[in-house]
């Protein structure tokens, strides 16, 4: 039987004087692939704007307007109804024969950006003492899906997840100096640790629907989340969750993949203007056995998350400020 979600993602930005224009691209839309299928997605925006749509070289659908006439405010409403199958049962562990195959993917054109380091996924010296640290992982002792997982146990439990304690920015080595950040900062850990022993891994970008009468679940779904892909021997792409310390499943719905978070933020964009912008960021995901036609409308959301800018009237820095931090 599948599971079926309904998805409202409300993005709002406010700015503290007029602006002339907003030019906007938007990775909102859920993926249709394997087990998951996007039956119905829709972007409303305000001040209206025709919305065009493309999909890029990884398969993620991304939209993208102008709004030319002045205002101080624009709302992203994005609607979607999602279905998932069950995933195949993940074995025990692997031969540990395959990481000869793992091996001779450093020459493939379609994992070599999965394999090196990224803008946010960085080989730093605390990253790689800390992979040293992880025992047994560094010098191969295990399978790969066995140290895979190893790794996966170690991070959840190494770092504390706490909403807010990074920047959309924050580099690698703050998360791991402080043992503490968001899921966006697991994630980047993970992939730089699965990426340094030889392991392709690929960031993802989506929703996590909230467990039933679990508050704290509630919370984590009220905004964007951020898990891991690593690709395995006689697998393919196996998504795992080091914030829940888990294989993502059927709590999880993917939109984005990309090399790290700067790839495929929810929203980027830039305004005309010196106005200062503040960024207000709600989600819901709820089950659902209603109709693709996404009715009746979802409750009232509960507003998640809010940055504020700092005016400045360079066309180029208001582009950094227009991006949201997956919790």
């Amino acid at each position: 039987m599948p599971t079926r979600y309904s998805i409202r993602h409300i993005t709002r930005f406010n700015y503290d004087v007029p602006v002339s224009e907003s030019l906007m691209e938007v990775r909102m839309q859920p993926r249709t692939e394997g087990t998951q299928r996007c039956l119905r997605f829709e972007l409303a925006v305000a001040p209206r704007a025709r919305v065009f749509a493309y999909r890029d070289h990884l398969g993620n659908s991304v939209h993208h307007f102008d709004t030319p006439a002045r205002h101080t405010q624009l709302t992203l409403t994005a609607r979607a109804y999602v279905e998932l199958d069950p995933l195949p049962a993940t074995p025990e562990s692997l031969d540990p024969r395959t990481w000869r195959e793992v091996d001779t993917w450093t020459g493939r054109s379609d994992l070599w950006d999965f394999l090196q380091p990224s803008r946010f996924a960085i080989w730093t010296p605390a990253l790689r003492d800390y992979v040293e640290s992880v025992t047994g992982i560094a010098a191969r002792a295990n399978d790969p899906l066995t140290a895979i997982r190893m790794l996966l146990q170690r991070i959840h439990a190494d770092f504390e997840y706490v909403p807010r304690s990074t920047r959309v920015d924050s580099p690698i080595d703050e998360a791991l100096s402080a043992r503490r950040g968001v899921c966006q900062d697991f994630a980047h850990i993970m992939i730089a640790a699965s990426r340094l022993i030889g392991l392709p891994c690929r960031y993802v970008s989506g929703y996590i629907a909230p467990k039933p009468d679990d508050e704290v679940s509630r919370l984590e779904a009220s905004a964007t989340h951020a898990w891991v892909e690593v690709r395995l021997p006689t697998l393919g792409w196996v998504g795992l969750d080091p914030t829940h310390n888990g294989e993502a499943g059927l709590r999880h719905v993917r939109v984005a993949v990309g090399r790290d978070y700067a790839d495929l933020p929810p929203t980027r964009g830039v305004f005309k203007g010196g106005a200062g912008s503040t960024l207000t960021v709600a989600v819901d995901v709820s089950p659902s056995e209603a109709p693709a036609a996404l009715e009746p409308m979802l409750p009232e959301p509960q507003w998640a998350t809010e940055e504020s800018a700092i005016p400045d009237a360079d066309f180029e820095r208001q582009a950094q400020m227009q991006q949201q931090q997956q919790q």
